[in-house]
């Protein structure tokens, strides 16, 4: 079954979360990073048990740590050492716990732009440095770049990896990663990825540290399940970086919601079918996209991607500046991100969640190619 098809717009309003109640009532909300679905079934059992057993407590133990490693070994092969995780509030307040286990205060970050905006947030919040290595035309890896990157933020710093790739939805190969990890060796640079995206990829999603022994990963079930708001995540340290991760402070491990922690690991052991009929429903709605531009807004690139639920629209060519994304909110009354908060790389372009309905993309669409209209002729 589809999750994506359950729920109409008018039951979405009803909803009181970021996605729904930011914008005014008549903007179409298509941007932050929100499925538009029921939670799985053994999610939310596992959600309605604990609060009839009025266990809303703090978290122990490793069961969430344990259905990571049996889900990632079948799913990608791979099982992180459940030994070497630890539990952590959520994935980005991981990543900042994992650059002060294995750098300086000030040690600079290097990021892949056009990369998802609260890297820069995160990494400028500390008083630290962002050291863009921008990807290459296909939106892959530029190891010239990153080489150069590197060089520049100095031994020392930290590599802030996205993998898959948000907003372009890119999902890195083996071989990728290994010449990643022989970069970061030659430079003295930790790398730190951020594995969030990694359940919701049609492509063989390759996990970093299969490929290099003193990485340390972020992966939590809240984004390929829809969790946001039941915060827990886990950081997974290489063999060759069990010392640094050994050192996180204790009372992180409080942050994470109880309740959360037994909604993720119910995602991981039981909610796999829920996560293929999803995995469907976002290639159905790849594709249904494509022709809607196509036929709608021919001067839009989209390339479809493998990874996430999120569309990387080039929209340079409609003539509407760096922030299309304005036009289309002004105009058209349709929210995306804009592109300009991904850094460089990000002008002129847009971000779309497509997790919802075809209904509500082809909506969005409607709306998009009715404001650029309005703006090309002046009205």
């Amino acid at each position: 079954m589809n999750p994506l098809r359950q729920l109409t717009l008018d039951q979405l309003r009803q909803r009181t979360s970021m996605k729904w109640r930011y914008y005014p009532e008549d903007v179409l909300p298509v941007w932050v990073a929100e499925m538009d679905v029921q939670l799985a079934e053994p999610v939310k059992r596992a959600i309605i048990e604990a609060a009839e057993r009025g266990d809303t407590g703090y978290p122990a133990g490793t069961a969430y740590a344990e259905a990571l490693a049996e889900f990632a070994k079948k799913r990608w092969d791979w099982a992180p050492a459940v030994e070497r995780t630890a539990i952590v509030p959520d994935v980005m307040l991981g990543v900042v716990e994992m650059f002060r286990l294995v750098s300086h205060r000030d040690a600079p970050v290097v990021v892949n732009c056009p990369v998802y905006p609260p890297f820069y947030q995160f990494i400028e919040s500390l008083g630290r440095q962002v050291v863009e290595a921008p990807l290459d035309a296909a939106h892959r890896i530029d190891f010239d770049a990153l080489d150069a990157a590197f060089t520049r933020a100095g031994k020392g710093s930290v590599y802030l990896l996205c993998n898959p790739h948000n907003p372009t939805g890119t999902v890195h190969t083996e071989a990728e990663l290994a010449q990643v990890a022989q970069l970061a060796r030659k430079h003295g640079v930790r790398v730190v990825a951020d594995e969030i995206h990694a359940p919701i990829t049609k492509a063989k999603f390759v996990p970093y540290l299969s490929v290099a022994d003193d990485g340390l990963s972020l992966m939590s079930a809240s984004k390929a399940w829809n969790l946001a708001g039941l915060k827990a995540a886990l950081a997974i340290a290489g063999p060759d970086a069990a010392e640094d991760l050994a050192r996180l402070p204790e009372e992180v491990s409080h942050g994470p919601s109880h309740v959360g922690i037994l909604a993720h690991t119910a995602a991981f052991t039981d909610a796999g079918d829920w996560l293929d009929g999803l995995l469907e429903g976002l290639d159905e709605n790849r594709r249904h996209l494509q022709h809607l531009l196509a036929e709608h807004l021919p001067e839009v690139r989209y390339r479809p991607a493998p990874g996430t639920y999120l569309a990387w629209l080039d929209c340079r060519k409609l003539g509407l500046g760096d922030r299309p994304a304005k036009t289309f909110l002004d105009r058209g009354r349709v929210a995306v991100n804009c592109g300009t908060t991904f850094g460089t790389g990000g002008n002129g372009f847009v971000r779309m969640n497509l997790a919802t309905s075809p209904e509500i993309i082809t909506e969005a669409v409607a709306r998009m190619a009715r404001a650029w209209n309005e703006s090309s002729s002046g009205t």
